[in-house]
């Protein structure tokens, strides 16, 4: 079955931007002071002659994606940006036409097989993993979803119904969503307001005294600073995952310097996310952090609204590592352990009670997840890759657009505010923060809502 919407890809062109960072970001032991974003467009063509461009953007996270133990940080950044350019020089020979979905999905086959080729070419001697597959293709996939919305004049979510769609979800999924499209698990506006998760990192100073080597550069220079200038009410904890001391007592310290600031403010209710970055040997470190939070700081444990990836990303050669007891006190959800299908249904095996979306694993690769998410009743969250200007309104658009999000990550404008010049300016309401929240109801132009 065809359709007249159906697009070729005529032109694919690629670019990359590296960007220092304003202060260092330390997460699961690693240290990350700058970002590359590939940038991608693309030109489409319909099968009744209209014609368009998109764009996708996004950071090359190679420090999250790929944190490999024998390979230097920029051997797998360069491997990284030659998938990504050369998956979207395939692209720009593929012959067929299709939605979105069906293009991405079919090109999707081809990552592992091109990503050897990368690894054979400039000698690593390591395979490139799944996830950083994913980050390397995932603005490419962007930027064809956006000139789908942008040569059809309509928003990218408002055409992903059976009218549009060749292929049901079953060709995706499984046989649970024959029949099923995904107009069914997104939404047709976007959510006028959401609350942003703001990061507290491992570096990050919480209070004013803790803020010994200023920046001046007019930012806040410390987390009391960053909720009373932005009205904060979510916070995202990143914590170490090997040393419970110190993990409790930053919680703990977070939790000291918010009650004061909050309090300030006369703000009554506010939450926290944890993210071990799968630093955790096992659930009992996890348990045993929150037994001692409870004991230390139990108004802290009670404003948690979910744990992030406590153990290792590879879920199948680590099956010990079940999550139903920690999963009892506070949703658990998977994020560097998410890269397919097969991937989530494990972790529902292993007692995983929640996924985090990210769009720099994929437009496509999202939507189907939150749609099988939906489907399993999981606890859902976005978060971003630190994504900046036009990821960053991508990452907002599709937490905006899936019903069951409550809330966003957006933490480019704390480390990395130079990459949103120019689109602060364009989108005030998505970079200048009111009581917590962005305004994500602006996100509802043709293709990706920006």
């Amino acid at each position: 079955m065809t359709k007249t919407t159906d697009i070729f890809l005529s032109e694919v062109q690629t670019s990359t931007e590296r960007i220092e960072y304003r202060v260092p970001m330390k997460f699961g032991g690693r240290v990350v002071v700058d970002v590359v974003l590939l940038d991608v467009q693309v030109a489409v063509t319909t099968r009744d002659g209209r014609s368009a461009r998109g764009h996708g953007s996004m950071p090359l996270g190679n420090v999250w994606a790929w944190p490999s133990q024998t390979l230097s940080g920029e051997q797998t950044l360069r491997a990284m940006i030659s998938l990504g350019e050369r998956l979207a020089a395939k692209a720009g020979d593929y012959q067929d036409a299709g939605h979105p979905v069906e293009i991405t999905h079919e090109l999707g086959g081809d990552y592992d097989a091109t990503a050897q080729q990368v690894i054979g070419e400039l000698q690593l001697g390591e395979p490139m993993p799944r996830l950083a597959q994913l980050v390397a293709a995932s603005p490419l996939e962007a930027a064809i979803h956006d000139a789908y919305g942008k040569v059809l004049e309509q928003n990218s979510y408002q055409v992903l119904g059976p009218e549009y769609a060749n292929r049901d979800l079953s060709a995706y999924l499984t046989d649970e969503f024959a029949g099923e499209f995904l107009d069914r698990y997104t939404s047709r506006v976007p959510k006028p307001r959401m609350p942003l998760y703001h990061l507290v990192g491992a570096l990050d100073p919480l209070s004013d005294g803790d803020a010994t080597q200023p920046v001046n550069d007019g930012l806040p220079e410390s987390l009391s600073q960053w909720i009373l200038a932005d009205g904060l009410t979510h916070l995202k904890i990143k914590l170490a995952g090997d040393d419970l001391a110190w993990d409790v007592e930053r919680v703990a310290g977070v939790e000291r310097v918010a009650v004061v600031a909050q309090r300030e403010r006369g703000c009554a209710t506010w939450f926290y996310s944890l993210d071990f970055n799968e630093k955790c040997a096992n659930v009992e470190y996890v348990l045993d952090f929150l037994a001692r939070l409870a004991e230390v700081a139990p108004d802290a444990l009670a404003r948690v609204q979910y744990i992030e990836q406590p153990t290792h990303r590879d879920l199948r050669a680590n099956p010990e590592n079940r999550m139903q007891r920690a999963a009892q006190i506070k949703p658990v959800v998977i994020d560097e352990s998410l890269v397919d299908l097969e991937s989530l249904q494990l972790a529902r095996e292993q007692g995983y009670s929640g996924v985090a979306l990210k769009a720099c694993k994929g437009h496509t690769e999202a939507l189907l997840m939150g749609a099988a998410a939906q489907k399993y009743n999981l606890f859902l969250c976005v978060q971003d890759l630190t994504c900046v200007g036009r990821s960053f309104l991508h990452s907002a658009s599709l937490a905006a657009r899936i019903p069951t999000i409550a809330a966003i990550e957006g933490n480019g404008r704390q480390y990395c505010p130079a990459g949103n010049r120019g689109w602060d300016a364009q989108f005030p309401e998505m970079f200048q923060i009111t009581e917590g929240t962005v305004g994500t109801g602006v996100l509802d132009g043709i293709g990706l809502g920006f």
